[in-house]
């Protein structure tokens, strides 16, 4: 067996009893009263459709690798009930300092849950590259610096906190491509690269439970939940049938590209993640749906050819075409929506109030995105020192550096 396979013995175990030995001090000192923590919550429905999203559906929705299985759903695992403790850890430390109230019971968990979301994501571009130290070192400084950044929305541009929890997708999509793009390029033609009808089909079965569980992840937290699941529904609704169609357009002849349809049927619910709860009419969600499902088809076969050799991105899951571009296409449809929803009240009477709305909106999507593309920058340099040992890239997209296999075990 290797000597670097048994440096993780050696590390990973005791990094995940330190962390769960300071969430155990956290809990312990942390909670005020239990009576308000475990009353009965009517939260919970929406609470177990996203964890059921984050769990399920993304655990198998990032099994596209032929050799990367068990770590995909492993990892994910892990780093979800990991990621989950963090969150409460980090949100409690900003209730100290004063930035934001306390919460406590359900509705923090749940705030904790789609955080995590964004860890999925980043994780999705990083697949197969980074070992389990690494991961977790990854999952730990991405929630610190989204927080961060969900605090400089709320603090100083005055964003709701549903709004500004729902950049996870924005936020994700770019601080996994940032962190990646310090990885060593895999080389060219890699065959544990590819993936086969069967990862494919896993994967596409977590694209079906997130699918299905979207419109609650977008409900979650919003004002008016019966028209942020009736907006993000259509949505999704029309950028399946769109992927379906842009598929059969775009190959050569005329068959339907599972790749396509893994992320294209996705991106409806990406795209109104920030405005579900405000759209008035639902004609305007089913228009928003067809743009990002377009986007996510149209980029992926075009833009991945032109920008991202020139790029160099390096991107395992296309998180980049199925949560980045239609989170920036949403993000583009809100000021629109703001503009003109605003504008039509006021009859462009105040315009200097507009003029600070769309301000607000377009500082918000500017300073997430430039902060995920920064700190992931950051967090990608640190993750390839040498303390982090990290892999080597013959070892890339590979469950047997991790993951016991007995009739492999001989000679390896």
């Amino acid at each position: 067996m290797p000597s670097r396979y048994l440096n993780f013995r050696c590390s990973v175990p005791w990094l995940l009893l330190s962390l769960q030995t300071l969430f155990l001090i956290r809990s312990f000192f942390g909670f005020s009263g239990a009576g308000e923590i475990y009353c009965p919550s009517s939260f919970y429905p929406e609470f177990q459709d996203v964890n059921h999203m984050v769990i399920f559906g993304f655990g198998f929705f990032l099994v596209v690798l032929r050799r990367y299985g068990f770590s995909s759903t492993g990892f994910n695992f892990l780093l979800i009930v990991l990621g989950v403790q963090c969150s409460v850890l980090v949100e409690d430390f900003l209730v100290f300092l004063r930035v934001q109230q306390s919460e406590v019971g359900m509705r923090s968990l749940a705030k904790a849950v789609v955080s995590m979301a964004a860890v999925v994501i980043s994780t999705g571009a990083v697949l197969g590259k980074a070992n389990p130290v690494q991961l977790i070192v990854m999952t730990l400084v991405e929630l610190i610096f989204l927080y961060v950044s969900r605090c400089i929305n709320r603090k100083f541009l005055q964003v709701p906190e549903h709004l500004a929890l729902m950049h996870v997708h924005l936020f994700g999509a770019y601080f996994g491509l940032a962190a990646t793009s310090r990885f060593p390029e895999a080389p060219p033609g890699l065959d544990k690269g590819r993936s086969t009808p069967k990862s494919e089909l896993f994967s596409v079965l977590g694209t079906v439970f997130v699918w299905v569980f979207w419109p609650s992840f977008n409900s979650l937290l919003a004002d008016s939940k019966k028209r942020a699941v009736l907006n993000t529904y259509l949505a999704l609704a029309v950028s399946a049938v769109a992927a379906f169609m842009l598929s059969a357009l775009t190959s050569k002849d005329g068959k339907f590209r599972m790749a396509h349809i893994h992320g294209a049927v996705l991106a409806g619910g990406v795209t109104v993640s920030c405005t579900a709860h405000t759209i008035q009419h639902p004609w305007i969600a089913m228009i928003l749906g067809l743009l990002g499902s377009a986007i996510t088809v149209l980029g992926s076969h075009c833009a991945q050819r032109c920008f991202h050799p020139a790029l160099k991105l390096q991107d395992t899951s296309g998180v980049h075409f199925t949560f980045g571009l239609p989170a920036v296409l949403g993000a583009v449809a809100a000021v629109v929506l703001c503009v003109v929803e605003k504008g039509m009240d006021k009859q462009w009477n105040d315009l200097s109030s507009l003029g600070y709305l769309i301000f607000v909106d377009v500082g918000a999507f500017c300073q997430t995105i430039s902060t995920a593309l920064i700190t992931g920058l950051i967090t990608g340099l640190m993750l390839n020192t040498k303390l982090l040992k990290a892999v080597h890239v013959s070892k890339y997209f590979d469950d047997q550096f991790y993951w016991e296999f007995p009739h492999l075990s001989v000679g390896f």
